[in-house]
């Protein structure tokens, strides 16, 4: 079962268990995906879905940091919820050394030399991630590698 379907089902289970809080984080992305749609003229693919719900969860972990800083403890422990309810639905995250890894194999197959191959690495490498891994962490440990001398070191 794709994600947006699971997302449906669990928004239906919440509904049945009057559980306000997963209800309204589960309509909530489900009314982002289908702003995507809408916006793309298309249904989204599974890498699509995926990337809503990572930004989703994006901006409830800056919401956290504020509410963390103004001290609303009633905020902070709600967020946290929702970030559990939405990373519920994504895939688990990569290791620092299987993203490490599938960036190693990324850069021998494009055959990057150095920095300046960033581009074509990250054009390769990001599909692959299929939402287990940000494109910050990503850029991070290409720059990384390519700085230390490619897919040898």
């Amino acid at each position: 079962m794709d994600t947006k379907a699971r997302l449906e089902q669990a928004l239906k289970e919440a509904l049945r268990a009057k559980d306000g809080l997963r209800k309204e984080t589960l309509r909530t992305a489900l009314a982002e995906i289908k702003m995507a749609e809408v916006e793309k003229q298309r249904p989204l693919t599974e890498a699509e879905v995926l990337a809503v719900l990572q930004k989703q969860v994006k901006m409830r972990r800056e919401t956290l940091e504020a509410a963390q800083k103004a001290g609303r403890a009633d905020l902070v422990a709600r967020t946290q919820e929702v970030i559990r309810v939405l990373e519920s639905f994504l895939p688990q995250p990569l290791s620092e050394a299987e993203l490490e890894a599938l960036a190693r194999q990324v850069i021998a197959e494009v055959g990057a030399q150095g920095p300046r191959d960033m581009g074509k690495v990250m054009q390769a490498l990001m599909p692959r991630l299929a939402g287990r891994a940000t494109g910050k962490q990503a850029s991070q440990v290409v720059r990384r590698l390519l700085t230390q001398g490619g897919a040898t070191g």
